[in-house]
């Protein structure tokens, strides 16, 4: 049994985001999506909103489960038995960070690998700041987040 872990803050989680989750899904038998408690950033949606918006966009993955952790992503892994660590990459210039992020993973634990997905073209230019910032000077973000994410940012950002 393949078991990967795809950690990130997912503040909020995007189209982008739903695309390697999908896509990774499909290739590994049980994925678990870490929800990052990151004390060194100060996140727009509380963990308990992020978990929420994440559970119910994933429910349709019968082998996706969502929980949040703190510390090192490689703790996080190897607290689950996960053998893999799922990371997506939008460009060229998330590459040589991911890279790095990885080498350092398997220097501490060589039996845990990484596999990267590229985000398919669509999303290429999304990431959850971009949409916090459209979402923020009131334009629509139904392009960019399912629909219980644009929900959220209403609420967030009554104009």
């Amino acid at each position: 049994m393949i078991k990967a872990i795809y950690p990130g803050s997912f503040d909020p989680v995007t189209y982008g985001h739903l695309d390697i989750i999908r896509r990774a899904a499909k290739v590994v038998d049980e994925l678990i999506i870490g929800v990052l408690v990151n004390k060194k950033k100060k996140p727009l949606f509380s963990m308990d909103e992020r978990l929420f918006m994440l559970e119910e966009t994933t429910k349709e993955f019968s082998n996706v489960k969502v929980q949040t952790f703190e510390g090192l992503t490689i703790d996080f892994a190897r607290k689950n038995d996960a053998k893999l660590i799922i990371r997506g990459l939008r460009a060229v210039t998330d590459f040589e960070s991911e890279m790095q992020i990885a080498q350092t993973n398997h220097s501490i634990e060589p039996e845990i690998d990484t596999m990267f997905f590229t985000t398919s073209l669509e999303y290429a230019f999304l990431s959850s700041t971009i949409v916090k910032e459209v979402a923020f000077y009131g334009s629509d973000v139904t392009k960019l987040v399912p629909p219980i994410v644009a929900e959220e940012f209403r609420k967030k950002f009554v104009h």
